[in-house]
């Protein structure tokens, strides 16, 4: 009888931490529903958020381009001259990278470049100033991120501008080539120079400052045509 009594009270301690562990482990598995419930509605909290918060951004781009760029517009064909012409249609082309940058997708060098190129043939007919484009038949074609596909453009428009506005040239070449892990851009027209008040300007110092961001450099040289080159270097391993 005791003996009996004894295997029936084993027996029910047993019992007992079964139901206790089952009884945790269910807690345990309850805790974890609730909590992959609550990280699951937080990200949809999130997402909602960050949805509204793109189409908010949207609607700014959308709005500045259309005002802002019609009044560019309006200052490209209404200027009293083809240099102040273009001074508009540089700031107007600033105003689309940044919308393009919020909403486009990375593009490659060859794309660039061709946008580069488009942009640069286009100013520079406006003021009559005859361009000559050299590019390597075999070029890397990385793909670049937005920010140095936009430094990229930013130092060329900013190049280009100063062709227009200070040297008095009648012809730009551009030549594109690979040194080593190097990509080489250079600019070289037939005008008179830079001058020193230009080179001390903030122009150029934004010229450094991205060419530092793409971790290449940047130089004003006496150009062979005769007026003035820049000559931009910038590693290959950085574009993307």
């Amino acid at each position: 009888m005791t003996t009996l009594l004894v295997v029936c009270l084993v027996v029910m301690t047993l019992a007992s931490i079964l139901l206790l562990l089952r009884h945790r482990r269910d807690r345990a598995a309850l805790a974890a529903h609730v909590l992959q419930a609550d990280v699951r509605s937080r990200e949809r909290e999130a997402d909602v958020r960050a949805q509204a918060a793109a189409q908010e951004r949207e609607r700014i781009y959308s709005d500045l381009h259309d005002d802002l760029g019609a009044k560019l517009l309006d200052l490209v064909y209404s200027a009293e001259s083809p240099v102040q012409a273009d001074q508009a249609r540089a700031i107007l082309q600033d105003l689309r990278d940044v919308v393009t940058r919020s909403r486009g997708t990375p593009g490659t060098l060859a794309d660039v470049l061709a946008d580069i190129r488009n942009e640069a043939s286009q100013r520079l007919a406006t003021v009559g100033i005859g361009l000559t484009w050299e590019e390597a038949e075999v070029l890397p074609d990385p793909v670049m991120d937005h920010g140095n596909a936009l430094h990229l453009h930013r130092i060329v428009r900013e190049a280009i501008s100063n062709t227009i506005r200070h040297a008095q040239a009648k012809h730009l070449r551009v030549r594109v080539r690979v040194a080593g892990n190097e990509l080489l851009l250079d600019l070289t027209d037939d005008g008179s120079g830079v001058p020193m008040a230009v080179l001390a300007g903030s122009g150029m110092r934004n010229m450094r400052t991205r060419a530092d961001a793409l971790s290449g450099g940047i130089d004003w040289l006496e150009g062979t045509q005769g007026g003035a080159k820049v000559l931009l270097r910038m590693p290959l391993g950085a574009m993307a």
